[in-house]
């Protein structure tokens, strides 16, 4: 039901929200559950059709944060991010009126449990599955959406990996190939 009413709806609006201290854009950037509410309306108010929620900065040069701590930013979010879609009539799937969550990580079992047990409807992995070798089957089990990203060394680290001699699009092309 989920799918039908989101995906029958043309373009879609992502608004992030990053429930870590370092992301790479602080508007993106929110704590405490006051904050969260009111990133989710005014996502919404600009005309979002999904909210993203991440809690581990892919910055340039970030720290590394645990599969714990991502975890529990997560859980932590995850409900008043929902809590407030449905307190503005976004949770609807009989109306059509229905914003996604999407759960921003690179982590199998960290999008495993979103998806299960936190209400996020779709994976977005920064990675396209080459940090977690059992991303795809989390994927393949949940039959969770999932946006497919391109990621060179890990976030720590990809900054540094650059170098693209046949072109950048080249190489885009070839890892989705």
């Amino acid at each position: 039901a989920f799918a039908k009413a989101w995906m029958g709806g043309g373009k879609q609006v992502m608004g992030i929200i990053n429930v870590t201290p370092d992301s790479f854009f602080s508007g993106s950037r929110c704590s405490g559950e006051a904050n969260i509410r009111a990133r989710v309306s005014e996502i919404i108010e600009e005309g979002g059709t999904m909210v993203d929620v991440g809690a581990y900065s892919t910055r340039p040069d970030a720290d590394e944060v645990s599969a714990e701590e991502e975890l529990s930013r997560l859980s932590a979010a995850l409900p008043v991010v929902i809590g407030q879609l449905e307190a503005l009539g976004c949770r609807d799937v009989t109306s059509g009126r229905y914003v996604a969550v999407s759960v921003d990580t690179f982590r199998a079992d960290v999008a495993k449990t979103c998806i299960e047990s936190l209400g996020a409807d779709i994976i977005n992995d920064v990675s396209g599955g080459m940090l977690d070798e059992k991303m795809l089957d989390v994927v393949a089990e949940t039959r969770a959406p999932y946006i497919l990203m391109h990621m060179r060394g890990t976030p720590k680290t990809m900054q540094t990996l650059t170098d693209y001699p046949d072109g950048v699009t080249n190489a885009v092309i070839d890892f989705f190939a």
